[in-house]
């Protein structure tokens, strides 16, 4: 995953060696692992909250679907008695 966004950005060895020099250069050695954590756990919240709105959207309209699915049994059987 990490390799497709960087052929997204469209950048080359020379490019993400200077964004690497940047940021040790204005975070340091130690601050990295730090930027590093908190950056997963960001992501890692929001994939949980992803999950839980496609968690209660699926709740939300399985009902639906179950609904529609017994008034398309009822349809056939109305065709079948004809």
């Amino acid at each position: 995953m990490h390799s497709n966004f960087i052929l997204f950005l469209n950048l080359g060895g020379g490019e993400i060696a200077l964004i690497i020099f940047v940021m040790l250069l204005l975070f340091g050695a130690k601050g990295i692992p730090n930027i590093a954590k908190t950056m997963g756990k960001a992501i890692r919240e929001f994939k949980d909250a992803t999950e839980g709105i496609q968690r209660d959207i699926q709740k939300s309209t399985g009902n639906i679907t179950e609904q529609i699915n017994e008034q398309i049994q009822e349809v056939k059987k109305e065709i079948e008695k004809e």
